[in-house]
């Protein structure tokens, strides 16, 4: 599909804004979510505060017309009186982001439980899906993991699969850039010494496209060797290895390419928009959380 293709077969999807600005419906075919993660770098920029799952946040992703919420939850009680707002508001929480430690024996168990029990609240409200991203040795230090600390990590994320497969809930392996340094050891590590069957994979393209040194070989390398484990993507664009507010334009990452290959192998990724800013991104609609109707539809 090229570029022409791709822009003339599109229906009308999401374009997400804030609650003051116009909004796009979404295409009753096609569900999409947003991460909760935008919203607040947004919120950020515009110097205000963002709550998560307060009733204002709700009500302003609910006025753009996209149906899915994925909240990083961090405790059980977060549930409390959520389902209700959501369903007040049309909204599902299909999948949703929880953190871990996984890497050492002693912490692992605890964080596995602790997962669990995020897990059990939320199968109540209708989540399939927990995505995860095992948590580096430090945020923000480029300290890799031990072969033995990612040999544990695997092993975690097996086990953390299989029990939350007993209670209907898919889990899927979510990295950043950190886990493809020294030859992605520890992103190949967690895709080959996991049980397909337990583990599935939340492709973030940017992220490898960016862990790897802005590589769309990388990527679609990626695609390939684990392309069939793929349950959801988080969406998210760039110009020149910089983050865009808008999905559609000029870009470095080919989604339309990508859309293809997962229609080829008849996968229906669940999609998660995670569009935001970072401190070179142009500013292009103040106040304005803008995602692209048009390369949204290829994947519907």
């Amino acid at each position: 599909m090229n570029r022409r293709q791709f822009l003339l077969t599109t229906g009308a999807a999401a374009a997400a804004l804030s609650a003051r600005a116009a909004t796009v419906p979404v295409t009753a075919k096609l569900h999409i979510a947003t991460n909760t993660y935008p919203w607040g770098t947004y919120a950020k920029r515009e110097k205000r505060d963002y709550v998560l799952h307060t009733p204002s946040a709700l009500d302003e992703i609910a006025s753009t017309g996209i149906t899915g919420y994925e909240p990083a939850i961090k405790t059980p009680a977060e549930f409390d009186g959520l389902a209700e707002r959501l369903r007040q508001r049309g909204l599902e929480m299909r999948s949703l982001y929880v953190n871990s430690v996984l890497h050492e024996p002693d912490q692992a168990r605890q964080s596995i439980d602790e997962v669990l029990a995020i897990a059990r609240r939320a199968a109540e409200t209708g989540t399939k899906i927990i995505v995860t991203n095992p948590a580096p040795i430090r945020w923000g230090e480029n300290t890799d993991k031990t072969d033995p600390q990612l040999i544990t990590q695997a092993k975690s994320l097996d086990l953390l699969g299989a029990e939350l497969g007993a209670l209907g809930i898919t889990l899927a392996y979510h990295n950043h850039d950190s886990e493809l340094r020294q030859g992605a050891r520890e992103f190949h590590h967690m895709m080959t010494a996991t049980d397909p069957r337990k583990v599935k994979l939340c492709l973030d393209a940017h992220w490898i496209f960016r862990g790897c040194g802005d590589s769309q070989v990388a990527l679609f390398d990626a695609v390939e060797n684990y392309g069939s484990r793929i349950v959801e993507l988080h969406l998210r664009q760039s110009q020149g290895g910089v983050w865009t507010e808008t999905f559609d334009g000029a870009s470095d990452i080919d989604y339309a390419r990508l859309a293809a290959w997962l229609k080829a192998k008849g996968l229906k990724p669940l999609l998660v928009l995670e569009q935001a800013v970072e401190a070179r991104s142009t500013v292009m609609r103040s106040l304005w959380l803008a995602f692209g109707s048009k390369r949204l539809a290829s994947f519907g």
